[in-house]
């Protein structure tokens, strides 16, 4: 089955995998795991605690197959923020570092200036998308958070990140035709791997920039539209309940991702996201809010006062 219309929560998530492959990368940064067997796209989403339509809008967005804009209204802030987030460790930790490496080895810079020239171009271009991302990190996500909590700025706005948002992937456009034009090189099989990974990563840069166009600056919008009075703080799912528990617990991130089959740095988030939600920053705080709220027996707190963690 290769649909030509967009996917719905109906559809066979084996399906969509086998007929858009590329989707597996999407899948990874909600933190989607394999082995869902013949379940729909919306029973996996629920297994998985990640919101249904969110995932499908960026699908659909990412696949071709519509939604854009018109679907900004049906996706949850959260979820995308935190797609968002786990999308900037992607490039930053594992994609851009892997072509690095693969460059180093197709081009020898202690023989060549040109060779020389391009790793230090490449090397300009990684530290221009750490910038772009960094300023998300620090200025764009806390400002969502503090709209997810029922503040509104009156020094920043989503406008300014619109103003803001250069297409980042026009430097390595750069890089892949100076490669393609003017790269003297006896062998292609190493370079010509490097080119392939730059058009993808320079696609895949693409993609991530129009979710951020299309999907999270107008649900933004109109998150801050919402007058104070009508903007509550979003409720905690069931994975920040489960990350609750174990801290209470007294487990540590890494303990944590290993129990709960996420990455540490997910949990790192799940916690960020707790904490601008409860508006609580530590441990003893939330063991008072899960024993409140019944997330936790008594007796396993007693547990781990007695038996603490090493």
């Amino acid at each position: 089955m290769n649909k030509t219309g967009g996917y719905s929560g109906e559809d066979r998530m084996c399906d969509l995998v086998c007929d858009r492959y590329p989707v597996l990368q999407i899948m990874s940064r909600f933190g989607i795991a394999l082995g869902f067997g013949d379940k729909t796209i919306a029973e996996v989403c629920e297994e998985s605690r990640v919101d249904t339509s969110t995932f499908l809008a960026v699908v659909n967005l990412q696949m071709g197959l519509g939604g854009g804009r018109e679907a900004a209204g049906t996706v949850s802030v959260r979820s995308l923020t935190d797609y968002l987030h786990t999308s900037h460790g992607y490039f930053l930790d594992f994609r851009l570092p892997a072509i690095r490496r693969k460059l180093i080895e197709a081009i020898d810079c202690s023989q060549s200036d040109v060779s020389f020239a391009i790793l230090r171009f490449f090397d300009e271009y990684v530290a221009e998308v750490q910038r772009h991302m960094s300023y998300e990190e620090r200025t764009v996500f806390p400002y969502v958070e503090s709209l997810l909590a029922g503040e509104k700025s009156a020094t920043y706005s989503i406008e300014e990140f619109r103003r803001h948002h250069d297409q980042v992937e026009t430097k390595l456009r750069e890089l892949k035709n100076i490669i393609i034009k003017y790269y003297p090189s006896g062998s292609t099989n190493e370079l010509n791997g490097v080119l392939f990974d730059i058009f993808a990563c320079e696609q895949e840069l693409a993609s991530h920039n129009a979710v951020e166009d299309e999907l999270f600056i107008p649900a933004v919008e109109r998150l801050a539209s919402e007058s104070p009075q009508s903007t509550r703080p979003e409720p905690l799912s069931a994975r920040e309940k489960e990350i609750i528990t174990c801290v209470v617990k007294g487990l540590t991130n890494k303990q944590i991702a290993d129990v709960l089959c996420i990455s540490t740095h997910t949990v790192i988030t799940h916690r960020r996201n707790i904490a601008s939600k409860l508006q609580i920053h530590s441990a003893a705080g939330l063991t008072i809010y899960a024993i409140v709220n019944k997330l936790v027996d008594l007796s396993e707190i007693r547990e781990t006062i007695n038996d603490p963690q090493p």
